[in-house]
């Protein structure tokens, strides 16, 4: 006879992941094919001035969400945090609903990663029709690095990350010395490419708009710290202190990569606006190599953006199991998934997870890159309503919590700018997610097909919120009702 107690909970996730590997986390979640293809098309429809405001803008909404978000982890390090935090802090259903939409986020991502290696790859190999073979590898790659153990996966994009942060590194010191006129190459360098043409900025407020989507899609990933909490060593001390590294090495990386593509491709340039996987001999990072004299730069930028596709889907499914297991323990999701193996990672969770994944191999079906792009649009919008959510729990978390005459010096990290912080992240995330496709209204005839694309996450999500709400009956959560208990 099925015993639940053989599933139940008498194992615990293991506490494996250091201070270095939370960061390299976060760096490695945001550092990716947003900055390494895509940013040569921000400069290109904004203008260098525009696509520097933008960043700086979006950095600025990314940091009061980390530090929302670290508030909240180093106070209750959970895996699957934003679920947890949702249910005690705003509403069950909430949490309900921003954990399937979480997780639905990620297990899609991981698909979409890995068609992406399959366009990458084609650089060197195209295999054709048997293309989603290497899929198929990387999926069985991905799955045995969660699998080990969470120190197998927290090594690996360790080293992944390690691998991007290099390449940019590289990227900002070759772009200097060639702006200073040490490495020749870029004969056209400085300041006069903000001053050509429309720029510094380019296209006015649709422009800008436009640009922070891109950009917001860019950093991305960062909030991955918050569910790798729960199976961190020492939350209390090290969520902290990755908070306080990670954003602005992520900031000063983009902030500097963009300064330097702008200052030596001016954003006439026509390869800035090819900004696809397929096109990586015109990404801008490929572009400045080749000016400094370093002929193989596009198979070397192929490599570093194999390495980046492949971190992702290794984040992704990582994120997307863990929130799978935390929905199961409270109850929100099968029993079956909150099962532990041996060493300590959510097995059960990992494999439907992986299933959901293997959309990917779609493609053996129809053409990669018609597949890539349905599935990109499908996981879009959900990652943006994930950080409405962090928002939304940190204000009511901060304001329950002074409710309750509880002391704000015992919080082991205490957010700055409260409550503008929150406020601030809210209403630009909020704009950017009603913006994204703005412009189809503003036509003569709307493309309801390219709207539906765009906007699908929202009614999905507000689907199920509902859904439960009624199913369940559940009310926003007063503040001197809320739970402050700690999890073991």
């Amino acid at each position: 006879m099925f015993n639940k107690k053989k599933i139940n909970m008498t194992k615990k996730l293991k506490r494996d992941l250091k201070a270095r590997h939370l960061a390299m986390i976060a760096i490695g979640g945001s550092i990716g094919t947003g900055l390494f293809v895509a940013s040569g098309a921000t400069v290109a429809q904004a203008g260098p001035g525009g696509a520097l405001l933008s960043y700086a803008i979006i950095g600025i909404m990314v940091y009061f969400l980390m530090t929302s978000l670290g508030e909240l982890a180093a106070y209750l390090p959970v895996s699957g945090t934003f679920a947890t935090y949702g249910a005690r802090y705003v509403d069950e259903a909430f949490g309900f609903a921003i954990g399937w939409n979480y997780w639905y986020n990620w297990a899609i991502t991981v698909a979409v990663d890995l068609v992406a290696a399959q366009l990458v790859i084609s650089y060197w190999f195209d295999a054709g029709a048997y293309s989603w073979l290497w899929s198929l590898l990387f999926l069985s790659i991905i799955f045995c690095l969660n699998y080990i153990s969470v120190k197998g996966f927290g090594e690996a994009e360790f080293w992944f990350s390690l691998i991007k942060v290099v390449t940019v590194l590289l990227f900002i010191a070759i772009g200097l010395l060639m702006i200073i006129g040490i490495l020749k190459g870029a004969e056209n360098a400085g300041w006069q490419n903000w001053e050509i043409g429309d720029a510094p900025f380019v296209g006015g407020f649709s422009s800008m708009i436009g640009v922070a989507m891109v950009v917001g899609f860019s950093f991305q990933g960062t909030e991955l710290i918050g569910i790798a909490a729960g199976e961190s060593k020492d939350p209390e001390k090290n969520i902290p202190k990755a908070m306080k590294q990670v954003f602005w090495r992520i900031l000063l990386f983009y902030i500097f990569a963009i300064l330097v593509i702008s200052l030596i491709i001016p954003y006439t340039d026509p390869n800035l606006l090819r900004n696809d996987e397929t096109d990586i001999s015109v990404s801008p990072f490929t572009l400045v190599f080749q000016h400094a004299g370093l002929l193989s730069a596009a198979a070397i930028m192929n490599a570093v953006i194999l390495t980046s596709v492949l971190s992702a889907g290794n984040s992704g499914l990582y994120a997307s199991t863990r929130m799978l297991y935390a929905l199961a323990k409270e109850g929100k999701a099968p029993k079956i998934f909150s099962r532990l193996s041996s060493s300590g990672v959510p097995d059960m969770a990992l494999f439907a997870t992986t299933l959901v994944a293997m959309l990917c191999f779609l493609t053996s079906l129809y053409k990669d890159q018609q597949v890539y792009l349905w599935l990109l649009n499908m996981s879009g919008m959900t990652g943006f309503i994930a950080w409405l959510g962090i928002a939304i729990s940190h204000y009511r978390f901060r304001k329950g919590y002074v409710s309750q005459g509880r002391d704000l010096n015992k919080l082991p990290y205490r957010s700055s700018c409260f409550p503008f912080g929150p406020i601030f992240a809210f209403v630009l995330c909020l704009t950017i997610t009603l913006g994204q496709n703005y412009e189809a209204f503003l036509q003569d005839t709307i493309d309801w097909n390219g709207v539906i694309a765009t906007y699908i996450g929202i009614p999905l999500f507000l689907a199920i919120y509902f859904g439960y709400k009624i199913v369940k009956k559940t009310k926003w959560i007063k503040y001197d009702q809320m739970d402050f208990s700690q999890m073991d």
